[in-house]
């Protein structure tokens, strides 16, 4: 009855298309009634996010199919039948690259929207994103090419020495780039931390950009490194592993002083700056040691310890006044460098 009011071919190509919808709509219903279910009891969300992801590339996928091979059914689209199949390659491709793309961009907001991911490996995820998705799109471009018969190799090769002549202008751009991809990755060196390079260079860590990366000294300088020089020094990160620094101070008592009561006037000293002043390690046991016998005096040092490199400077300038307090009160002399002189008859 049908052939009589609707040809053949255009019934059998209605059908496909009706029939293509019907499965795109039945896989639809079913990831999100049955598989999202599944996914959602996992522990990690990541799951979610991909299947969120791909229903919609998958969706469009199986009505591409569908909508080929009811073309292919009508007999008035015969004669063009090399360009129909040219057009679903191309849109195939170009639905294969977006989706995987999609997929990597899923992964890449996974993983910079948690807490727990410092800007330093933000930094390396998004970076790589747009490296791997220029590689997709270009990789999408040559299947397109070769399909069209062009030959690739010549294009290859000029583009490689396109490459070769943008690399060799661009050398110290690329060569910060990557250095600042492998510091951020690397870890060694995160925002915050304080550094000192091995040109006596100290500061605060404040930026690891993709150039440069940005260190504020002290006096609130800012000083702006290229990555790929800062990559080739010795770095002392006073941050790492952990915050918690000893340095020592050092001292000296004349020789007639009596060296046990120096010992425990000392240590009394520091165990009381310790706990008093912001940043001292409550916890920590300072250790003295008399080291040698110096011109006019004993020499001796002290260590203490504090929660992070710059308060040292407090701790050390309040406990030199307390510790010349205490040995005034005590009379022990921290003699000064004199030169006695014999005259032999």
């Amino acid at each position: 009855m049908f052939e009589n009011i609707i040809p053949h071919d255009y019934l059998y190509a209605i059908l496909i298309i009706i029939g293509s919808v019907i499965c795109a709509k039945i896989f639809y219903f079913t990831l999100k009634q049955y598989v999202a279910k599944i996914t959602a009891k996992t522990k990690t969300t990541m799951d979610d996010e991909l299947l969120e992801t791909c229903h919609k590339p998958i969706y469009f996928g199986i009505m591409l199919i569908g909508g080929y091979y009811a073309l292919n059914y009508l007999r008035i689209l015969a004669p063009y039948k090399a360009s129909i199949e040219t057009l679903f390659v191309v849109a195939g491709v170009g639905l294969s690259a977006w989706t995987l793309i999609k997929i990597i961009d899923t992964f890449v907001m996974h993983h910079t929207t948690k807490d727990k991911t410092s800007r330093a490996q933000k930094t390396v995820f998004l970076s790589l994103k747009g490296l791997i998705n220029i590689f997709i799109y270009v990789i999408a471009i040559f299947i397109i090419l070769s399909y069209f018969k062009v030959e690739i190799t010549p294009l290859l090769a000029s583009l490689g020495v396109a490459g070769l002549a943008v690399a060799l202008a661009l050398q110290s751009t690329l060569a910060n780039y990557f250095a600042g991809l492998y510091i951020s990755s690397d870890r060694s060196i995160k925002i915050g931390d304080y550094i000192e390079l091995e040109n006596g260079l100290k500061g605060h860590v404040e930026k690891i950009g993709w150039r440069s990366t940005q260190v504020r000294t002290l006096p609130n300088n800012l000083v702006i490194i290229p990555n790929a020089k800062l990559s080739e020094m010795i770095v002392t990160n006073y941050s790492d592993p952990t915050e918690e620094l000893s340095f020592s101070v050092n001292c000296g008592v004349g020789y007639d002083s009596d060296l046990e009561k120096v010992e425990k006037i000392t240590i009394s000293v520091a165990k009381k700056m310790l706990k008093s002043i912001d940043g001292g390690v409550e916890t920590y046991e300072p250790l003295m040691r008399f080291k040698n016998f110096g011109d006019s005096n004993i020499e001796f040092s002290i260590i203490l310890r504090v929660k992070e490199f710059v308060k040292q400077y407090k701790m050390k300038h309040e406990f030199i006044k307390a510790l010349t307090k205490e040995f005034r009160k005590n009379k022990i002399e921290i003699a000064f460098p004199c030169l006695n002189i014999y005259n032999r008859k």
